[in-house]
């Protein structure tokens, strides 16, 4: 079995070269960049109005014209609890292990251009919507892909299915299990096995009750666990006040020049510092993946772009915000020195400040951001399969997914997060190529919002529906 593992290790460590290389790097600045150009900054500026929407989204628009299942704040809260995980966690404290503190700017250089990309993303999902056979809405890349670009693309919305449907159970199952797990062991001792069988039967209970219930447990869950987490990273800031003006200067002066093995640490190039904070960016916060967007396609809306606004701040809270405060948290402690990685890393900075009760806040705070997680993902590859199978399948691929928890659980972990790497870039590239050429689309429907004018969905778009 150890043979089939290294085998396969090789594989994916050759596959992630190639997705991870210089043509991600461009296509991700590229569009993001694109995008933000083309909106002329307007998702940095209007940041005031999202978080003003958001608050007034928590119903529905007031209109009984509108469609969809769950409220805008709900479906800004369902996209959260599959971004705020084991990425804010474990993901920043990878980054910092492999790319050193530079790895943080690239980090935030990736959510500030990721903005306008989740803005698009969910413009376009919800332009271009459609109902399944229960009169659910469903939408996402593969149906703007479809919808948007014509029949003739079809086949490039089927790939971004088929990625997401299968690196569900990586990035938004085994992965999170797996690191709740190891930090229930390091912390309280619980077996692995234990801990796989009951996220199981929690998940197991919220997932099968489909959409609504998942957007309930999230708007729920996600504001009360960000704010807790957050809270408990002030308190260990302002115990270690003296080291955080270094700990900035660090991650500035390493973005561009390497940094020296020191102690545990083994140091590291610039290009690792990019390629890592890049790579744990977009796992953590997934603009540019796609996958946000099946969640946005489902809010009670008529306006694409309003909840565009809403969409794009779940980029600027998970990366600007909670990302921001773990790595602060471990910059600030001297345990990154050590050679430590991932959630271990992260605990022991906060226990650090925090003696006895530091890695206790971490472990309960990653096991919520993991479930949460495993919930807004389970959405996702469920809504991939039932594209390419059909509504009857959704049930089949519920079960599964339920199934596969407690198996990650008890998985290698460096293997799972090389796996679920892979994928993540092989959503993103059908994802991007898609956002480029409806990018006009984007633009349209943005300049005639803010000049009074809305374009719902299903209304002609003048010579920007590229249908055939």
């Amino acid at each position: 079995m150890e043979v089939d593992v290294d085998q396969l290790n090789v594989v994916f460590s050759t596959i992630n070269g190639v997705v991870w290389g210089p043509l991600m790097l461009i296509l991700l600045f590229g569009v993001g960049i694109y995008l933000q150009v083309g909106l002329k900054l307007m998702p940095i500026r209007k940041l005031g109005l999202g978080f003003s929407l958001l608050w007034r989204g928590r119903r529905s628009e007031a209109d009984s014209r509108d469609e969809g299942e769950i409220s805008p704040f709900n479906a800004l809260m369902t996209a959260l609890s599959a971004t705020i995980g084991t990425g804010n966690i474990a993901g920043v404290a990878t980054a910092i292990a492999l790319g050193g503190p530079g790895a943080v700017f690239w980090m935030w250089l990736t959510a500030l251009v990721g903005m306008a990309t989740k803005f698009a993303e969910a413009v376009l999902a919800v332009r271009y919507r459609q109902t399944d056979s229960t009169g659910n809405h469903v939408g996402g890349p593969m149906y703007y892909i479809r919808n948007g670009l014509g029949k003739r693309w079809a086949w490039l919305g089927g790939l971004f299915a088929f990625f997401g449907a299968v690196a569900a159970f990586g990035i938004g199952n085994t992965v999170q299990s797996n690191s709740v797990a190891d930090a229930l062991t390091t912390s309280f001792g619980v077996p692995a096995w234990l801990t796989g069988v009951i996220i199981m039967v929690l998940a197991g209970a919220v997932i099968l009750g489909g959409i609504k219930r998942i957007s309930r447990v999230a708007g729920k869950l996600v504001p009360l666990m960000a704010v807790a987490y957050f809270a408990a990273g002030v308190v260990v800031l302002v115990l270690n006040a003296d080291q955080i003006g270094s700990a900035l200067g660090t991650i500035f002066s390493h973005a561009f020049q390497p940094i020296a093995a020191s102690g545990g640490f083994a140091g590291a190039a610039v290009a690792a510092a990019i390629r890592f904070g890049v790579a744990r960016g977009i796992f953590s916060n997934e603009a540019g993946l796609g996958s946000a967007p099946i969640a946005h396609a489902a809010a009670q809306t008529r306006n694409p772009v309003r909840q565009g606004l809403i969409a794009m701040l779940g980029t600027f809270i998970d990366t600007l915000v909670v990302c921001t405060m773990t790595a602060l948290v471990i910059l600030t402690s001297t345990h990154w020195l050590d050679g430590e990685s991932g959630a271990a890393l992260t605990s022991l900075s906060f226990d650090s400040a925090l003696p006895g009760i530091g890695q206790h806040i971490v472990a309960i705070a990653l096991s919520i951001f993991a479930f949460t997680t495993i919930l807004g993902w389970s959405f996702y590859g469920e809504k991939c399969f039932q594209y390419l199978f059909g509504d009857r399948a959704i049930l089949l691929y519920r079960i599964l997914f339920v199934l596969a928890v407690p198996v990650g659980a008890m998985a290698k972990l460096d293997f799972i997060w090389l796996v679920a790497d892979t994928f993540n870039a092989m959503m993103a590239i059908p994802n991007l190529i898609a956002l480029a050429l409806l990018s006009p689309v984007v633009f349209k429907l943005t300049r005639d919002h803010f000049a009074g004018k809305t374009v719902l969905p299903g209304e002609a778009l003048e010579g920007h529906d590229p249908k055939a």
